[in-house]
């Protein structure tokens, strides 16, 4: 048998000792394997058991039971490996219409939902004249007016909680769109930005990919105080030294803003009829040695998820590993991103949970650190209303399904004062 680096062996007496790892540790950490591998994952497991008993749910699991709301599949950006944005003359419309949207939200509110996920590509608008014309015909300036509009209709006419995913958005957007949403996300992905300035990069091309864009996006949101969700992506063409230098990039803004609710840690899976087709998928061990790592670094408190119906059956692994969420998962909507990958059902997702000697709790969009915090700035006055009323008092969502609730700004919007149904 090899002997194992000392790099590794260094790492993983830092972690167990709970000293912080720097670079070097994170990048040895994340090639372990053998029993190095199983140290590590008992190491952050071990990590996430404390943060549950500190957070008062010792052995809890949650995830949010959503619908997704395909608002428009059009985007300005061209990543390689995506099926979900497409071209003007493959739809039948620019956008969903506002009755369609409402459709969605009302069958979720009947099968107890309580997240409305709005996902979107990138300002299409700046890329296709089909999308400017649609929203010129209705009266929205953008297609971030026209998410607020429906935000504010699924909060009205159904009481889900919006949980925003436009794509880059600026300081003004964000707090403009607070009001309406108590969770916003966007991926971080990747700092390599190789990967998005070389041709042939899977991010080559998508001018809201630029790593320095989304990172000060991040940077944005923790200022504007909105609980805010991201992630990497992991399999795309970066390298090792790369993926921990994305983690330690949402790190530092988690640190400095505390607004970091959530880290995805995704991986890719290759998908017909994309430019990216034939390239491997990232092995399920890279990624629990990923979400191990992003454990480690993030510590106890943080709030780790790796996506269910991504990971075929390693929900065991996933757990050793160290994460404590599993994501929205739909009993009414299929995953519009990967819509080969069907969602578990919650009653399996639960036993599976069991099984590794978790119990599974519903969440709200708005993760419940946040939701009891609401009075130092993270949760908008507009929405106390809609947040209050899902939500027990462990901040986590009630077994109750959401009614309809009245939403009216307080204050003047874009030079007028803006209610539900003024477009």
């Amino acid at each position: 048998m090899e002997p194992v680096p000392a790099s590794i062996q260094r790492a993983l007496r830092r972690a167990a000792g709970g000293e912080t790892i720097d670079v070097d540790d994170a990048i040895a950490l994340l090639g372990a394997d053998g029993e190095q591998f199983d140290e590590l994952l008992a190491i952050a497991g071990g990590v996430r058991d404390a943060g549950l008993r500190e957070a008062g749910r010792p052995g809890v699991v949650t995830y949010s039971r959503k619908v997704f709301i395909p608002l428009t599949r059009l985007c300005q950006d061209r990543c390689h490996y995506c099926t979900f944005a497409t071209v003007p003359h493959r739809l039948p419309s620019a956008y969903l219409e506002l009755d369609e949207v409402l459709e969605i939200a009302r069958q979720g509110a009947a099968q107890g939902c309580k997240e409305a996920l709005f996902t979107l590509g990138d300002r299409p608008e700046a890329r296709w004249p089909a999308a400017r014309q649609w929203l010129d015909e209705r009266g929205y300036e953008s297609t971030l007016d026209y998410v607020r509009a429906c935000a504010v209709a699924v909060l009205t006419e159904t009481g889900l909680l919006p949980h925003l995913n436009p794509g880059v958005m600026t300081f003004d957007e964000l707090q403009w769109l607070k009001p309406v949403s108590p969770s916003m996300g966007m991926m971080l992905e990747t700092t390599a930005t190789r990967l998005w300035s070389e041709k042939g990069g899977p991010h080559y091309g998508s001018p809201d990919k630029e790593p320095a864009v989304r990172l000060r996006v991040l940077d944005d949101a923790g200022r504007a105080g909105v609980p805010f969700t991201t992630g990497i992506l992991i399999g795309i063409g970066e390298n090792i030294a790369e993926r921990a230098d994305s983690l330690f990039a949402i790190r530092r803004t988690a640190q400095e803003y505390g607004h970091i609710q959530e880290v995805i840690i995704q991986n890719f899976r290759a998908k017909p009829d994309t430019a990216m087709r034939g390239m491997p998928d990232a092995e399920l061990r890279e990624l629990a040695a990923t979400v191990a790592v992003a454990r480690i670094l993030m510590g106890p408190r943080a709030r780790i998820q790796a996506p269910p119906n991504l990971i075929d059956q390693e929900f065991p692994l996933l757990l050793r590993a160290g994460i404590d969420d599993w994501g929205g998962v739909s009993p009414v909507t299929p995953d519009h991103v990967n819509p080969e990958r069907p969602w578990p059902q919650i009653d399996n997702l639960r036993e599976l949970s069991a099984r590794s000697g978790f119990e599974l709790r519903e969440r709200l969009t708005i993760y419940p650190e946040y939701v009891r915090r609401a009075d130092e700035g993270w949760l908008d006055p507009h929405l106390s209303a809609h947040v209050t009323a899902l939500s027990g008092p462990d901040g986590l969502a009630l077994e109750i399904s959401p009614d309809p609730r009245p939403w009216r700004a307080l204050l003047p919007v874009s030079g007028q004062a803006t209610v539900y149904g003024d477009h």
